[in-house]
């Protein structure tokens, strides 16, 4: 097993099947443009292979699916039932939520057991001036859908002062209605907004979060996970929330997350550019490739910063969301 100073390994994996995305969100791309497809990405069963190695070489036992958007391309219907069966304890999805009507009977039929919808406003106006396309309907459906049949959800919003900070509490009614976990994920230096005022203009802390919420609901602070990224809320007899403080509370000192990009590089940290190109690892014999796998992991563990999120001009939907 591989640990850092700080006790820290690698448990939690998130594999982005493609850097494509339909949407082409405020908060992720400055110029509207749609992000496309990597060059050479991995195909659905190179990626199989890779989840198993590091399932072998690092003891990673959580995976979440992202992109770009992981239901955009082929791959999604070859490589979820696939990793379904290699033993993780747990297996997510994070989507948009514009194909989960298309893919429910896939979703289903995996043995999924729990999704993430992204959603940042219950306006269809705003819906389309933040993602600059998609279909509010259409998502709300899927959300209706995949709750009608089971799943376990959970719903991302990222609250912005200029665009969506009244939707805090709507989205919070309409998911406590539905039994759905809302996260509030604060703004993240990441990709442009690390060199842009928009940052600064736009960004919402957990302390004005809670403040708005406190005005309705009255809630205490919960358990999480050690190495959750959340800061869990119980508002009694209704449900709970979560709060990603990325800037307010990092989590930095116990993060064991590893990301997996679409053209097959490891990333050990949001808040550092490097990477380390996995390819090469895929072609050798078992044996081989769990030997070069180590040495790739220590370099990507050692990536990771010690107490705080500075955030990268990296993308972050190249990497894994």
């Amino acid at each position: 097993m591989i640990v850092d100073a700080l006790g820290r390994r690698f448990r939690n994996l998130r594999v982005s099947l493609t850097a494509a995305c339909n949407y082409a969100c405020t908060y992720c791309v400055p110029n509207g443009k749609r992000l496309q497809a990597a060059t050479h990405e991995l195909d659905a069963e190179e990626m199989v292979r890779a989840v198993q190695l590091l399932m072998d070489a690092a003891g990673i036992d959580r995976l979440r699916i992202t992109g770009g958007e992981p239901m955009l391309t082929p791959k999604f219907d070859t490589f979820l039932p696939a990793v379904m069966k290699l033993g993780l304890k747990d297996v997510s999805v994070t989507t948009n939520g514009q194909f989960v009507l298309r893919k429910l009977d896939t979703l289903l039929d995996s043995g999924l057991r729990r999704i993430n919808v992204s959603l940042d406003t219950l306006d269809a106006d705003r819906f389309r001036s933040i993602a600059r396309s998609g279909d509010l309907a259409t998502v709300l459906g899927g959300l209706e859908a995949v709750k009608d049949a089971g799943l376990k959800v959970k719903v991302n919003m990222v609250p912005m002062r200029t665009a969506n900070a009244d939707q805090i509490l709507p989205m919070l009614d309409y998911c406590l209605e539905r039994g759905f976990e809302l996260r509030f994920i604060e703004l993240m230096q990441m990709g442009h907004l690390k060199t842009s005022q928009a940052f600064q203009r736009d960004f919402i802390g957990m302390a004005d979060i809670l403040e708005a919420i406190g005005e309705h609901y009255e809630f205490s602070r919960t358990d999480a996970p050690y190495d959750s990224t959340a800061v869990r809320y119980e508002i009694p007899g209704a449900g709970t929330f979560g709060i990603i403080a990325n800037e307010s509370e990092p989590f930095c000192s116990a993060c064991t997350r590893l990301r997996l990009s679409s053209n097959g590089h490891l990333y050990g940290c949001l808040s550092s550019a490097a990477s380390h190109d996995m390819k090469p690892v895929l072609a050798l014999p078992e044996h081989h490739a769990l030997a070069s796998l180590q040495s790739i992991l220590m370099r990507a563990l050692g990536d990771k910063q010690r107490n705080t999120f500075t955030g990268e001009v990296t993308v972050m939907k190249f990497i894994g969301g």
